[in-house]
């Protein structure tokens, strides 16, 4: 089987002392396609330079809302280097990771809507998709994603089992991107949530280094990771894990024009 890993951070530190040993182990694995995220201008810089060096690895640059500079003027300035970044660089496929997180910081609200809305506008003015974070902001991610148009869609990564959410992303033309969380023992509405996402919106993702799948929940997570979640999104959809693993390449080979 083919997987395609739509998020991940082989950028991040934990993988200082053997990235590339990592990047050719998830490879051999059959994982031919993965998005590198970025979340400020260093690791987005970073996504770039990994996409660079391996061909089945594509890069997508974004302000992530806890890296939201505390002035506004610095928000500003850092997302139109995010926009050269994306400008000069090919194989940049997409805006992210940018979104909502009120989780660590309630004190910047206003700052992480207006970062999260230009961030929308730039894909929109690039003509590339969004990759969209959210924690602890529910409301006020359905009232953004119903008020300001995608128009070359996005997903939902590593989306919270929040039926309402689900819903008005998938009305609003988003994907969603199922991760480790979904095999959880202890995601009790995991399959309900899954089996509201047609199948021709739905995604496969790690966010590695983070949050593992079961039976590797706990350890550092890499892309070879994705069997498990392609299992369990299969057993929950009552399909084929070939099935599955074949239909989430193709959604995002669409989504992200790979």
């Amino acid at each position: 089987m083919e997987y395609f890993d739509t998020h991940a951070h082989y950028d991040d530190n934990k993988y200082i002392e053997d990235r590339e040993e990592v990047l050719e182990r998830i490879f051999k694995a059959g994982v031919t396609r993965c998005i590198n995220m970025g979340c400020d201008i260093e690791s987005s810089q970073k996504a770039i330079e990994i996409a660079n060096n391996h061909d089945f690895i594509y890069a997508a640059v974004g302000l992530h809302p806890e890296e939201i500079p505390q002035s506004e003027e610095e928000m500003w300035k850092t997302i139109l280097q995010i926009k050269d970044l994306a400008v000069q660089n090919k194989k940049v496929v997409a805006i992210g990771e940018i979104g909502l997180d009120y989780y660590w910081n309630k004190e910047n609200k206003e700052l992480q809507k207006q970062a999260f809305i230009r961030q929308i506008e730039l894909a929109n003015e690039l003509k590339l998709p969004v990759s969209i974070h959210t924690r602890d902001a529910i409301d006020d991610m359905i009232s953004i994603i119903r008020n300001y148009k995608i128009e070359n869609g996005g997903v939902l990564h590593c989306c919270p089992f929040n039926r309402e959410l689900v819903k008005h992303g998938v009305d609003n033309g988003l994907y969603i991107g199922f991760g480790g969380t979904s095999t959880f023992k202890n995601s009790k509405n995991a399959k309900e949530i899954v089996n509201m996402v047609p199948d021709d919106r739905i995604l496969i993702e790690t966010d590695s280094p983070y949050l593992s799948p079961e039976p590797k929940r706990g350890t550092r997570n890499d892309s070879s990771n994705l069997q498990y979640i392609v299992e369990k999104l299969a057993e929950y959809k009552n399909m084929e894990p070939e099935r599955m693993a074949k239909l989430t390449y193709e959604n995002a080979k669409k989504l992200f024009k790979i």
